[in-house]
C-alpha cells in the first residue's frame, strides 16, 4: 500500500463561474473537520457550493459528520452542494456509511459547474 500523504490541512475558497469553490487539501479528521464546517458556514455569496476533495487522501467519521452538516446547512439555506474529485478511499467511506446518496458528485470542477448551467 502506498504511504498516505502528510500534506498539511488547508482550505482555500474562491468564486467559480457559477458557484463558490472550497478546495480542501490534506486529510479531514477529528481535528480538521471543524475548520471545514466553519468554511462552509462562511460562504454567503453564492447559491451553489462545490467542495473540491481531489487533494484529500482520507476522511474519518468526523469528516463524514462535517460533510453531512454541510449538506444540511446548504439545504436549509437553499444552496446546492456538490463534491468533486473524490478518490476511491473517500468515495468508499461515504458509500459504507450510507451518506453518498446525499451528495451530487463529479469528477472535476468544470463538470460540476456545467451541471449548474
Amino acid at each position: 500500500m502506498p504511504p498516505m500523504s502528510t500534506r498539511a490541512f488547508q482550505i482555500t475558497g474562491r468564486a467559480g463561474a457559477s458557484a463558490h469553490i472550497l478546495c480542501v487539501t490534506g486529510p479531514i479528521t477529528h481535528s480538521t473537520a471543524p475548520a471545514l464546517q466553519e468554511a462552509v458556514r462562511a460562504v454567503t455569496a453564492s447559491t451553489s457550493l462545490i467542495i473540491d476533495l481531489s487533494e484529500v487522501p482520507s476522511v474519518d467519521s468526523m469528516a463524514i459528520g462535517a460533510l453531512v452538516r454541510a449538506y444540511v446547512f446548504c439545504s436549509k439555506s437553499g444552496r446546492k452542494l456538490m463534491l468533486v474529485g473524490m478518490n476511491h478511499r473517500v468515495r468508499n467511506v461515504l458509500h459504507l456509511t450510507g451518506v453518498d446518496s446525499l451528495f451530487d458528485t463529479y469528477a472535476s470542477i468544470p463538470e460540476a459547474e456545467s451541471a449548474l448551467d
